[in-house]
């Protein structure tokens, strides 16, 4: 009888509580190295995700920072670009005194009121002051008048203490006055002695203005002529650009062409006023203030005047008789803003606006009238009860700025203010 084959005893089973450990290669049979494999794989997988997003994070950074390279080059282009451009602005506005082209955003308190600033003396000041002459001279004899102008850097004071760095003429600002009659031959000659380029536009000339009303360079002269054909009062001013820095700066004055003798009523006085804006970048008290751009692109002065000196004609009044026809040729010279033209305690008995002189276009027995920014108007009136009689700027802002003066007629004593 044949022995019984061997019996192979069974692995013991694990305990429930017992951890099944991976085998060694080859210890598991088929089982064991498909386990295996699925585990490789897996972990390959992971470092391939892993590898991939390295890389595409790898790649993020490189172009961000590229971009971040470019855009500080872009920063630093547009600062050297913005540099060059206020160099050559500040060359072309001559880079000398009289003009602040400090932008709003580039300082504090570009938009700062200076008006009414005043030193504790400024009374006395006022009183001391020698009001620019506002008697209309007569005009030259013979076919033609010369007339010699010269463009200047100078300090001028715009009011008690207040002193300003301007480009205007010779004697300050504004320009002397002209007196020409109509139809005569006026030959202009300027000279420029200040540091910039300048010119000279005359509104009461017909001329082509690329010709007469070029720029001037520094310590040269030029000459025109034109013939005065059409009666009234007229403003000249600089006409290089920027033509409001120019004008704001004190470079205007006033040309009173007078009509054919017949065409109006003697004047027994005559008297011209041209209003002008100031536009400060200080208070001008410790040293000249200069011009604000600012200030002047917002239409806010700081101080507004007739010829040229806040509240002059106040301390030193224009005088007349009762019953006496005074004329007033008045100039609004601006740069922006218009006059309201007024004198207090009475009414124009003749009015001509824009100073069209022809007797049919005259107005009478009006109160106020307008003189725009670079225009003109005369206007008569006679007074018979004496008194101080203020004329003025009716928008009354303009009066708190300095636009006012007194007429005094007859032999009062005083003074008073509005």
């Amino acid at each position: 009888m044949s022995a019984a084959p061997p019996v192979t005893p069974s692995p013991p089973k694990p305990k429930s509580n017992d951890t099944l450990r991976p085998q060694p290669s080859g210890a598991g049979g088929a089982n064991g190295t498909t386990a295996d494999a699925t585990t490789a794989y897996a972990e390959s997988d992971a470092h391939a995700l892993w590898a991939i997003v390295s890389v595409m994070l790898g790649l993020l950074v490189a172009i961000l920072g590229f971009f971040a390279v470019m855009m500080w080059f872009d920063a630093h282009d547009a600062k050297d670009a913005a540099n060059r451009a206020a160099a050559r602005a500040s060359s072309a506005s001559g880079s000398m005194a009289g003009m602040d082209m400090t932008g709003a955003a580039g300082a504090a308190g570009a938009l700062e009121s200076y008006a009414g600033a005043a030193p504790a003396n400024a009374d006395a000041l006022a009183t001391a002051h020698k009001p620019f002459p506002a008697e209309l001279l007569p005009a030259p004899a013979g076919p033609v008048a010369d007339v010699n102008l010269v463009l200047k850097d100078v300090t001028v004071e715009i009011a008690p203490g207040v002193k300003y760095a301007a480009w205007a003429w010779a004697g300050g600002a504004p320009g002397p006055v002209i007196h020409v009659r109509q139809g005569q031959l006026v030959k202009i000659t300027l000279t420029n002695d200040g540091a910039i380029p300048h010119s000279v536009d005359f509104h009461a000339a017909r001329i082509a203005p690329d010709k007469a009303f070029r720029d001037v360079m520094p310590g040269k002269s030029v000459s025109y002529t034109f013939r005065a054909n059409d009666a009234g009062v007229f403003m000249y001013h600089c006409g290089t650009k920027p033509v409001l820095a120019h004008i704001a700066n004190g470079m205007y004055g006033a040309i009173v062409v007078e009509p054919k003798p017949g065409v109006l009523p003697k004047a027994d006085r005559d008297y011209v006023l041209v209003a002008s804006e100031w536009y400060l970048n200080s208070d001008g008290l410790k040293k000249p203030a200069q011009y604000n751009v600012d200030k002047a692109h917002a239409r806010t002065p700081d101080w507004m005047t007739f010829n040229g000196y806040s509240g002059q004609y106040v301390k030193h009044p224009l005088t007349a008789k009762p019953g006496e026809l005074v004329r007033f040729w008045v100039v609004d010279a601006g740069p922006s803003l218009d006059t309201d033209f007024h004198i207090v305690g009475t009414v124009f008995n003749t009015a001509y606006p824009f100073g069209d002189m022809k007797p049919e276009d005259a107005l009478h027995g009006v109160q106020t009238v307008t003189v725009p920014a670079g225009g003109g108007g005369v206007f008569d009136v006679k007074i018979d009860d004496p008194g101080l009689y203020p004329f003025v700027s009716h928008a009354f802002a303009a009066v708190d700025q300095g636009q006012v003066g007194l007429l005094k007629v007859g032999a009062v004593q005083g003074t008073m203010t509005h």
